[in-house]
């Protein structure tokens, strides 16, 4: 051991590794974090028993002082012209009979890479940081780099960081009183068996004081052992936060993000508390996660959001809480879904317009669907459409809209109050943000803005000014970004376009067959494979747009990755947003809308007429689109993808790396992998945004257009219950351990949830008023219907149309309607062709139009004021945490003034039984001097005396 420096060639082989894998080969000091590399060695050539293969590798290290001059030819008189084209010192002085080969650019790069480790492994060192490594004994392979943070480290870091520490002062937690916790006692007991089987602490009702860590304060802590103190996920951080401000020269390097987008290092990580599964009965918390939590079988289980917390950190600790939350608050509103549901079900019967276009004795003859080959047809034959439309038009969706409104509502309210509750446990109070370091990518570039900017100015003025990049240095991205997110937005319009003319094209070619059961099943063939067709390209598309996201995010060059991850976020929304519900608004506001009428019809292409909705209304339509694209996007994309794709990327990792070990086998490696091999495996995490995102565009789908919908919190709830186990698992046996981070909130994401719940009462809105039937019948029955039944109102929306205006060569050829037809009917409100103004717009047709708008306005300023009232009514923070957060501050105080008088008056004690001693030692020192005195009086009667010096502390 050299400065804490163990090197593994002198350290003894793999196969005296600790036997956990946890620790440094001394089995006692711990692995805080993981650096891993890939290493290629350049031996050189010797003679045959010239020199050792020891000194071969130190000649070639001494070799790659050229640092990879090739190519300028063999000067030197020693060195000759290979084949390869390589310069090859015959002869290096001093050692005989050994050949070194001059570097290649590839072997010189390794070399660079090799250089800039060594240093920055030592400024590791210089940090306090204790470092084990593994012998490069082979030409090539993965060699990891271990590091260990001591107690001086530690301490010296956490107080740098203000990390929060438990003091030796325990508080008790006041509880609710009266009906509250009568009920809370209920509820305890209710959901015992769903709670999951964690070590219970010694007392829960008790709260540890937390403070800033301090080590001028050290007496305050509660420290019974250094060595767990600080628990593996604050040590894992600290370290992080020493490797990401630890710099090397070479290339103006700032941390381990440099090295890593460099290919120094390849990965960086901190270890797992041991294997989740086994026969050892060691039970670690990644164990006590998965048996509890990350299994499908305790699906019905609450999830461990405190020892999530503990081994994952704060932020991720929040995502979960939040998607548990999210989740159980979808099991009220998906039972309010269902109850809509079952009323339209019961309520079908009884459903006086339904049975009107059901009854064939009505005998509605409606206008050709086509020109030329569709023929006039009877409105009867569209009776399951009606009755399928009415289980999702129907009163009750409105009030089901008005519910999900107040519901988005309530659930951020809640949010925030258990965000709050959290942030009181967690310590998280008073949070400062911390200061980031730059991002790898901005480094890069600034440094190139420097050395350019020495080429212009003179040195002196580019010392004086402190260099950063304007908006002048990033106008290429922000230009790049606007046309791209234009583009692909334009790109999104254009595949929802292609799927309309598939549409209109195929429902015209499949009117043209001679087959009856074809034509009479058009629409639900052209329906059921466009949906299809408009879910696979989202799919397409939102993996591309994920991609183009991130890539525009890194060319604008932010400075931190927070603000990185927020830009990130905003353009992924953006485009995923645009792309899952380009469709739907297409279904929802404007199909059907700009069809025209019979004898003018709108036509695409000289000769495709405008797609219209079904007679029962397009909102069928729109519920079937809802459906498929959102049961299709969580099956495949959220399910499919976020199981097969990560264990098909460890896969090919592991065969990689198989390969690169089988070229050449170490006999001396242990047959067991040790942790930080099994981890290193696993695949990297890359952050929560493509979990949040999911999560967002389904509260979308909840949300948005549940007027059309309202079983879309049922099929929430189900995937939800899934996902939660799937994200769990994924965190616990498939992705390194992430680096802690805390945080006090889920950021701009709650800002995207507010904005969806404000933007859903709109959409809902115009659904209920435009898309269905609400408006027009609530008309009918209150101003047109002459018994205020709706008896009548089929025909009352059926305009006349005289046949023999239709345009040449549009009527039906060889027309097998059973009689005659002289006026044909079409749903819209127009003038009747006996009529002085026929085919204008009607009466009815303003007042309708008037309703709806009235309706818009209505619903949205009523929902909008309970809303705010919901809001006003539900404090963010909760009463009681309010109250124990002054708590906490008093007896913070009190803690204090009561440490500081101990201290004083230790102090006092330590003074007075100190002057006791002076006071005692002067007593005796005269007693002495007055005898010594008596026996050597002077002849002048005068006596020698004994002073003594005092000391006065």
């Amino acid at each position: 051991i050299i400065n804490n420096y163990v090197d593994g060639t002198q350290g003894g082989a793999r196969d005296k590794a600790s036997p956990s894998g946890l620790h440094f080969r001394d089995s006692k000091r711990k692995v805080d974090y993981v650096l891993a590399y890939h290493y290629r060695r350049r031996l050189a050539r010797h003679a045959p028993g010239t020199a050792s293969p020891e000194l071969t590798r130190g000649s070639a290290s001494m070799g790659l002082i050229s640092n990879g001059g090739t190519g300028k030819g063999c000067g030197e008189p020693q060195q000759q012209q290979q084949d390869d084209g390589q310069c090859v010192l015959r002869e290096w002085p001093g050692l005989p009979g050994l050949e070194v080969v001059e570097l290649s650019p590839l072997d010189a790069l390794e070399e660079e890479r090799r250089l800039q480790r060594e240093e920055y492994e030592r400024n590791l060192l210089e940090a306090g940081l204790e470092i084990e490594k593994d012998p490069e004994n082979k030409s090539q392979g993965l060699s990891f780099v271990r590091i260990h943070a001591p107690w001086q480290v530690l301490s010296r870091e956490a107080e740098l960081l203000k990390i929060k520490m438990p003091t030796k002062k325990m508080y008790e937690i006041t509880e609710e009183k009266g009906i509250l916790k009568t009920l809370n006692e209920i509820w305890c007991k209710l959901t015992e068996p769903l709670q999951p089987q964690l070590p219970q602490h010694e007392n829960t009702k008790m709260k540890s004081l937390s403070y800033p860590f301090s080590r001028e304060k050290i007496y305050l802590y509660n420290i019974k052992d250094k060595d767990t103190f600080f628990d593996n996920a604050t040590r894992s951080r600290i370290v992080r936060e020493i490797l990401k401000r630890t710099s090397t020269k070479a290339r103006n390097s700032m941390g381990i993000g440099t090295l890593i987008a460099n290919n120094v290092y390849d990965a960086a990580y901190p270890l797992h508390d041991g294997e989740y599964e086994g026969q050892n009965d060691d039970m670690n918390e990644r164990k006590l996660l998965y048996q509890e939590w990350a299994r499908y079988g305790v699906f019905y289980k609450f999830q461990p959001i405190d020892l999530i917390r503990k081994y994952f950190g704060e932020k991720i600790g929040l995502y979960f809480a939040w998607l548990g939350l999210y989740t159980e608050f979808l099991i009220p509103s998906s039972v309010v879904g269902i109850i809509v549901f079952l009323y339209g079900c019961i309520t079908i019967e009884s459903d006086i317009p339904s049975k009107e276009m059901c009854d064939q004795r009505n005998a509605f003859t409606m206008c050709p669907l086509c020109d030329k080959f569709c023929d006039y047809w009877n409105l009867s034959s569209a009776c399951a459409t009606a009755r399928a439309s009415h289980l999702f038009d129907n009163p009750a969706t409105v009030f089901f809209s008005i519910f999900m409104a107040v519901w988005a509502t309530m659930f951020l309210e809640q949010w925030k109050r258990l965000q709050m509750r959290l942030s009181y446990f967690w310590d998280l109070t008073g949070l400062e943000e911390e200061e980031e370091h730059p991002r790898p990518e901005y480094e890069t570039k600034l440094m190139q803005k420097k050395l350019k900017n020495k080429n212009i100015t003179t040195e002196n003025s580019s010392e004086n000014e402190k260099e950063k990049l304007t908006w002048s240095d990033r106008m290429p991205g922000y230009a790049a970004n606007f046309g791209l997110i234009l583009f692909m937005i334009m790109l999104t319009f254009s595949a929802v376009f292609g799927v309309i003319v598939y549409r209109i094209t195929t429902a015209a070619a499949l009117s043209f067959s001679t087959n009856e059961t074809t034509r009479s099943n058009v629409r639900v063939t052209v329906t059921a494979t466009a949906v299809i067709i408009n879910l696979v390209v989202v799919l397409i598309l939102d993996e591309i747009y994920g991609a183009v996201a991130k890539w525009l995010t890194e060319i604008e060059i932010p400075k931190t990755e927070k603000t990185f991850e927020e830009r990130l976020i905003l353009k992924a929304f953006l485009l995923k947003f645009v792309n899952s519900y380009a469709s739907i608004f297409y279904v929802a506001f404007f199909k059907g809308r700009f069809v025209g009428r019979p004898g003018r019809y709108v036509y695409m292409f000289e000769g495709y007429r405008m797609e219209e909705c079904a007679p029962g209304g397009c909102l069928m339509e729109l519920c079937i689109q809802l459906s498929i694209i959102m049961l299709g996007k969580q099956l495949i994309q959220n399910n499919l993808f976020e199981i097969g794709i990560p264990k098909l990327k460890k896969l090919l990792r592991k065969l990689k790396d198989e390969r690169t070990e089988l070229k050449e086998m170490d006999t001396n490696q242990s047959k067991d992998p040790q942790q930080w091999d099994l981890d290193y495996i696993l695949e990297p995490f890359t952050g929560l945004t493509p979990e949040y995102m999911e999560m967002i565009i389904q509260f979308g789908f909840v949300t948005l257009f549940v007027a059309s919908f309202p079983l879309a919190p049922l099929f929430a709830l189900l995937n939800n219950i899934i996902e939660v186990r799937l994200d769990a698992k994924k965190f616990v046996t498939e992705l390194r351990r992430p680096d802690t981070v805390r945080a006090k909130d889920i950021g701009i994401w709650y800002n995207i949830l507010s904005g969806i719940g404000k933007l859903s009462v709109i959409i809902n809105a115009f659904v209920i008023a435009v898309t269905s039937d609400f408006i027009p019948r609530l008309m009918y029955q209150y101003a047109y219907s002459q018994n205020g039944t709706m008896h009548g109102f089929i025909n009352h929306t059926l305009s006349y149309f005289n046949v023999s205006q239709l345009k040449a060569g549009t009527q039906p050829e060889n027309s097998l309607f059973a009689q005659e037809v002289s006026f044909c009917r079409f749903k819209d409100y127009r003038e009747p062709p006996w009529s002085p103004h026929q085919y204008e717009f009607s009466k009815q047709y303003w007042a309708v139009l008037s309703a709806r708008l009235a309706f818009v306005i209505l619903f949205q300023n009523l929902v909008m004021f309970l809303s705010v009232l919901v809001d006003w009514m539900i404090p963010d923070i909760p009463k009681d945490i309010s109250e124990q957060i002054k708590k906490e501050k008093t007896v913070l105080v009190d803690f204090f003034l009561k440490e500081e008088h101990e201290k004083l008056k230790l102090i006092e004690s330590f003074i007075a039984r100190d002057k006791r001693k002076r006071r005692s030692g002067t007593k005796s020192k005269r007693t002495r001097a007055a005898s010594f005195s008596q026996c050597h009086r002077s002849p002048k009667g005068s006596f020698t005396s004994f002073s003594s010096q005092h000391t006065v502390v």
